[in-house]
């Protein structure tokens, strides 16, 4: 095992509950629209990736009336301009953490000379800024790469992200692990080969994780040591 590949939504942080959620309903107040997603709503809502794919869901769903206004388009970006500026604000704050022990592993793997990557179809600003805010200002320099979704067009569960990262770390998928949260996380990085270990998030406790190495649940603890093992046996499967 010679790099870990993150992904960075619920698996770094609970950012999609703690961060992007209130990101959003404070952008609607903002601009005058009656929405409002509750943690539990918000879960369901997840089925779409990305924020701006997620309003235009809501809207057909929910909301036709404003769907059917002449400046929905126009609408729906300032919307999503507001948010990812309420998104900063968090982060700068120190509203978002890492997850218990996400931010040791990362220290430990650094420490020891394991290369580190993103795969994440987060904006590069969200992942950078999440970072930052926990682990220092100089902490983006610690990754090889960070695949972020400004390089991929195809999100997740497309394998784009992971490959453009493996094609940066010019390294066979074998030596990687993938650490996920999400179905549509591990359908990616099992389809660029990279063998996965998923953290279980709040929002995808029920999903379907068959081919993943491990899976663990949200309190559960995970160490370098442990990464190791679960490879290994992936190696040898």
């Amino acid at each position: 095992m010679r790099a870990l590949i993150f992904d960075v939504d619920g698996t770094l942080a609970n950012t999609e509950r703690d961060g992007h959620r209130p990101a959003f309903n404070a952008a609607f107040a903002e601009v005058g629209l009656p929405w409002h997603w509750d943690e539990a709503f918000y879960g369901k809502l997840l089925v779409t990736c990305g924020g701006f794919e997620r309003l235009r869901y809501y809207a057909e769903n929910f909301d036709p009336t404003t769907l059917a206004r002449p400046d929905f388009d126009e609408l729906m970006h300032r919307v999503h301009d507001i948010k990812s500026r309420n998104y900063q604000r968090l982060l700068a704050a120190g509203a978002i953490p890492l997850r218990a022990d996400i931010g040791q592993l990362i220290c430990d793997a650094r420490t020891e000379g394991m290369r580190l990557a993103i795969a994440s179809s987060s904006k590069l600003d969200n992942v950078v800024g999440l970072l930052r805010a926990n682990l220092g200002p100089n902490v983006d320099s610690w990754f090889d790469v960070i695949a972020s979704g400004d390089v991929a067009a195809a999100k997740k569960p497309s394998p784009e992200l992971y490959q453009w990262a493996l094609q940066q770390l010019r390294l066979p998928p074998r030596d990687c692990l993938a650490v996920e949260d999400s179905e549509r996380g591990l359908a990616a990085s099992l389809a660029a080969g990279i063998p996965t270990v998923i953290t279980v998030s709040d929002y995808t406790i029920n999903e379907n994780f068959d081919g993943a190495r491990m899976v663990l649940a949200e309190a559960e603890r995970v160490s370098l040591d442990k990464l190791r093992l679960w490879h290994a046996t992936a190696s040898t499967s």
